[in-house]
């Protein structure tokens, strides 16, 4: 069944100008994307079968261009060109949020930012938010990958970029590719570590967020900062 096939009330283009997008599925909006599907595949089915493929739609957000690419019916540039713009797009709106308030009125976006970067890396990669004076965020750099533990993070390059991005204030981001955000006690000990180190510097720490597919933590929400 095409959309076209469809009744007038069912088809996603119809059925987000009359009720909002928020009353699509995460496949019609896909849907409205891809536009078309392949042989024999709707594009309805087509958007169904790329969310299985990547586990979702958080797995998808996080697809490189090259990922797609291995998805019968994206082979071509300018379906994974729009997707990846997408997420590019969705990056930067989430940043540009950051930048002009506090992150802390913002937490949301601030976990929401984080798991776009981070959270389906198949490796650990630790990062830093620097932020101004003013708790918006200057920028984010990953400066650590592999095992994090205390003896693999080291606090003087953490404190080095921070006063390099004249920061006043950092979060702490790390992901768990194993897909659980529980933090560990190594988790903890490194937090402590550098909160101590960078309090030399007069640069608070005020979150540790720890992201996996589809899901976020904030240490400090759990009361472990």
């Amino acid at each position: 069944m095409t959309l076209k096939d469809l009744p007038p009330d069912a088809r996603p283009r119809e059925k987000l100008l009359a009720r909002g997008a928020g009353a699509l599925s995460d496949a019609e909006l896909l849907a409205l994307l891809l536009r078309t599907g392949t042989a024999g595949r709707g594009v309805l089915q087509m958007a169904q079968e790329v969310l299985d493929s990547f586990g979702g739609l958080a797995g998808l957000l996080h697809a490189s261009a090259d990922d797609l690419k291995r998805i019968k019916g994206l082979g071509g540039s300018a379906k994974r060109a729009e997707l990846v713009a997408v997420l590019e797009l969705a990056r930067r709106a989430l940043a540009e949020q950051l930048r002009t308030q506090p992150v802390f009125e913002t937490p949301g976006a601030v976990k929401d930012y984080v798991q776009l970067q981070l959270g389906q890396r198949p490796h650990e990669v630790f990062a830093v938010l620097f932020l101004d004076s003013q708790h918006r965020l200057i920028a984010l750099e990953e400066l650590f990958r592999g095992t994090l533990s205390q003896t693999s993070v080291y606090p003087r390059e953490v404190a080095l970029r921070a006063l390099h991005h004249h920061a006043a204030a950092v979060v702490l981001a790390h992901n768990h590719p194993s897909g659980s955000v529980r933090s560990s006690r190594a988790d903890e000990v490194l937090t402590q570590t550098l909160k101590t180190a960078l309090s030399l510097l007069d640069v608070r720490v005020l979150d540790h967020v720890i992201v996996g597919p589809g899901q976020a933590l904030s240490m400090a929400e759990q009361g472990l900062l």
